[in-house]
């Protein structure tokens, strides 16, 4: 874990609300890092170490938030797990470049400060901290009544990562011939809720009453941060993805170099019991794989050779499997066959 500064500054109108709320997230923040309470709750900025050991050090930053899956927090009243959610969303991008998190940081914009609602938010914040191993170093609570409706809010993380100038995962480590893996997702993750929240309205489902879909569409995103650093630490790597909107196809052509092409069966997918039910309700396979993961989390593109060392470092559930190869053409993606949907 990094020494830092930590700092978390609270803007609004209930102010001894926040205060309470930052004092809490100075006493859980403390204990999960070891640390003596923080004593720079409210100032303008946390400060914090570069690990040592690099020679030539490169930062990495990122953004994201987790988009409706808040809708379906609120109806469900749960809120412990979408913390783990907006961690993922950026954690999750910055390993896609060869990069350990260092630290994170949130900000949280709401109708009224609620706190049992918001400590629930934060512990699962740092849980996915924890899991990322990195540190919660700050953030922002702002009580915005008049933006937001009553019981209304939202998220937004922001974490920041580094490596080695020689360990960035550039395009040109892609060659022709290197095998795609798909890294298996633990359900929807993050993305695709806005059409999921107009098919239970369609369909007048509620979740409070359907045991399956109460569990499946609250359950947190994966986080491979551990997984796919022991991979970049061994240089089993030559590319990587994190499936998110826009689906496999999208977000793998981000990562493919031009005159190169990720060939993908999807015939060869194992798709999840979620997203059989989502196919199940009409949804075509173009908006499927367009929207959702559909049970790919995360891509490897990695030498053929590397595949038995790559797969030691997962657990059986997560366990990557073969679902294309890297060819020469001039479309970065093509996308073979069908998803057998059970």
């Amino acid at each position: 874990m990094n020494k830092n500064l930590f700092t978390y500054k609270k803007s609004g109108v209930n102010i001894n609300a926040a205060d309470k709320f930052v004092s809490f997230i100075s006493r859980i923040s403390s204990k999960k890092r070891g640390n003596k309470k923080n004593t720079n709750i409210g100032g303008f900025g946390s400060v914090s170490d570069l690990p040592k050991g690099m020679k030539n050090p490169k930062i990495v930053a990122c953004t994201d938030g987790v988009g409706t899956k808040i809708e379906v927090a609120n109806l469900l009243n749960k809120y412990d797990t979408i913390g783990i959610d907006l961690v993922a969303m950026s954690v999750n991008d910055l390993i896609v470049q060869g990069a350990k998190p260092l630290f994170f940081l949130d900000y949280i914009s709401i109708n009224k400060i609620d706190l049992k609602k918001m400590k629930s938010i934060i512990r699962g914040i740092i849980k996915g901290c924890s899991i990322s191993q990195c540190s919660l170093v700050g953030g922002e609570t702002a009580e915005m009544p008049d933006t937001y409706e009553k019981g209304k809010f939202d998220i937004a993380g922001f974490a920041v990562g580094i490596t080695d100038r020689k360990k960035i995962l550039k395009k040109n480590k892609i060659r022709k011939g290197d095998l795609i893996l798909a890294v298996p997702s633990s359900g929807l993750h993050s993305n695709g809720f806005s059409l999921v929240r107009h098919l239970l309205k369609v369909k007048k489902i509620n979740i409070k009453k359907n045991s399956f879909l109460k569990k499946e569409l609250i359950k947190p995103t994966r986080i491979y941060v551990k997984e796919i650093l022991n991979l970049v630490k061994r240089n089993l790597l030559n590319g990587c993805a994190n499936i998110t909107g826009g689906g496999l196809a999208d977000n793998i052509s981000r990562v493919i170099p031009n005159n190169l092409c990720a060939e993908i069966d999807l015939s060869r997918i194992k798709t999840l019991k979620i997203f059989n039910w989502l196919k199940k309700n009409k949804i075509s396979d173009k908006e499927m794989l367009k929207t959702f993961n559909c049970g790919v989390g995360f891509c490897l593109i990695i030498n053929p050779k590397n595949i038995k060392k790559i797969n030691k470092f997962f657990l059986k559930k997560y366990k990557p499997y073969i679902i294309g190869r890297i060819s020469k053409n001039k479309n970065k993606v093509i996308l073979n066959g069908k998803i057998n949907w059970l």
